[in-house]
């Protein structure tokens, strides 16, 4: 303190002696005020430059996120608590491969009881629609149908109903059935995570399949659609998984149709390493007997085979019959918005074309307003209307050039 009033005290003293009038107290405070900022200011920057000075800490608040089940469900109470993190730490081990394949981000499992009634719920959380069609895929297996349809699409399973909603898949075994199991899968949808833009959109390889072909129908529970090498040769894949290419981003989806005969199809990013991985799934097919009719066939992107019992001209005919949906129409109409942003730019375009033709009759009445009155102004003082506008000139020339324009005779 006794450097600081040092400090003060020299800085009134040349304040005076520069100053010619003396100072009044509002001056001297306003001056002791700025020194003690600018010392401050100074001790701050010199403790921060110090070598053993510490960095600030700054406190991060971390939300925990929300749990995948509610704590209840219609009248049935949850009977663990609720998950605090990804939990999947907790997922089955021989499932724990194939759904780490196919981009599992959170995982919960949870029983609910009211009295009787009873049941266990599974959700599974993927990173995209993708992800959730494969782990869906996965656990489906060939049942009865008589179950009430549930989210996106629903399957049964290993003594448990599999339903797939968004990027979510759920497994449940409740002791109820109809509509009153419905009615809670229906309220645990709405609870479910959401995910919007390209990743809530499912894959259209599967979409590829027809339905019914010469041979006979599809089998819906042999669908089976995967992204990696695990999940494929456990949904009992027919080609070996090092060679369908799943290391350069390929997907597959098989299936069955009635009479034993497999289709298989390939989808890669580009047709070069289609057309690559094509060439050698058709020759080694070609090396193997057992695989009943092979039929093979690329487009693009896409490779399309057919093995087991088939007859050749209903295998040729199914390859045949299947193209990516590439389409261009010009009869088919338009969504909604499409015809809306046309509407606006149609709008913009005539507003614009009004304004113009509002500006230049403007420009022409008042052009006729002003030129004819100035006009008629004259004819009544007695002028013509139109006359030669009168130039002013400056002679430059100064006296010099007087003196060379002048006769020498004068």
């Amino acid at each position: 303190m006794g450097a600081f009033s040092r400090f003060v005290a020299l800085s009134d003293g040349w304040i005076r002696a520069r100053s010619p009038a003396p100072l009044s107290a509002a001056v001297r405070a306003a001056v002791r005020m700025g020194v003690a900022g600018l010392c401050v200011a100074a001790g701050v920057g010199l403790y921060a430059q110090a070598p053993g000075a510490r960095p600030v800490a700054k406190t991060m608040l971390m939300e925990p996120p929300t749990p995948l089940l509610p704590a209840t469900l219609g009248k049935l109470k949850r009977a663990a608590e609720g998950d605090s993190g990804d939990g999947l730490g907790q997922v089955d081990a021989a499932d724990a491969a194939v759904l780490t394949e196919d981009g599992l981000k959170r995982f919960a499992r949870s029983e609910y009881q009211d009295g009787a009634q009873h049941g266990t719920v599974t959700v599974y959380k993927f990173g995209d629609a993708s992800g959730a069609v494969a782990a869906f895929d996965y656990f489906k297996r060939p049942g009865p149908a008589g179950f009430v349809k549930m989210g996106d699409e629903t399957a049964a399973g290993a003594g448990e109903v599999v339903f797939r909603s968004g990027v979510n898949v759920v497994r449940e075994s409740f002791n109820l059935h109809g509509e009153a199991v419905g009615g809670l899968m229906a309220e645990l949808i709405g609870k479910l995570p959401k995910v919007g833009g390209s990743a809530g959109i499912a894959p259209s390889l599967p979409m590829l399949l027809p339905g019914r072909s010469q041979a006979g129908g599809l089998e819906a529970d042999s669908v089976k659609y995967a992204l990696g090498p695990v999940g494929y040769h456990a949904m009992g894949g027919v080609l070996p998984a090092g060679m369908v290419g799943f290391d350069k981003s390929a997907e597959t989806v098989t299936a069955r149709y009635k009479g034993g005969g497999g289709l298989t199809l390939l989808l890669y990013p580009t047709p070069q390493i289609a057309g690559d991985h094509g060439r050698a799934i058709e020759a080694l097919m070609q090396q193997q007997a057992a695989a009943g009719t092979v039929k093979l066939r690329r487009e693009g992107e896409l490779v399309l085979l057919t093995t087991g019992p088939w007859r050749a001209g209903d295998a040729q005919s199914l390859v045949d019959g299947i193209h990516l949906r590439n389409e261009l129409t010009w009869n088919k109409p338009m969504p909604l918005e499409f015809h809306a942003e046309v509407q606006k730019t149609f709008s913009l375009l005539v507003s614009i074309c009004i304004l113009s033709g509002v500006g230049g009759l403007a420009a022409l009445v008042l052009g006729l307003f002003f030129g004819g009155g100035r006009a008629l102004v004259r004819v009544l003082q007695g002028k013509p209307a139109a006359t030669e506008p009168e130039f002013l000139r400056i002679d430059l020339r100064g006296a010099v050039g007087k003196r060379l324009t002048e006769d020498p005779e004068a």
